[in-house]
């Protein structure tokens, strides 16, 4: 591997220790988000740290690389999408405040 063999003298306990961090992040937003009547981006950060929870299986050896990444990377995807979705009804909100 050319590039990128430093990251296999990570051990395990650091990726879990990282996934457990942006999970902990998904999670808070997702409680503000859903505090803040904001649904949309509640599920968005939801989905979010459910795609952190897959990533960690990995690393507990509860599931092979190729099957935790692919579902996670979805469920990021979709995550995306969905705060793409919630920024832009923000944003045409105001646009529509602004004009009346």
């Amino acid at each position: 591997m050319p590039i990128g063999d430093f990251i296999n003298q990570i051990p395990a306990i650091g990726f879990l220790v990282i996934h457990l961090a942006a999970f902990t992040l998904g999670t808070y937003f997702a409680w503000r988000s859903f505090e803040a009547n904001q649904a949309t981006f509640g599920w968005a950060f939801s989905l979010f740290a459910t795609a952190e929870i897959v990533y960690m299986t990995y690393h507990l050896d509860w599931t092979v690389f190729l099957f935790a990444h692919t579902i996670a990377e979805v469920l990021n995807l979709v995550a995306f999408a969905t705060i793409f979705v919630g920024a832009s009804r923000v944003l045409l909100a105001n646009a529509e405040r602004a004009r009346a």
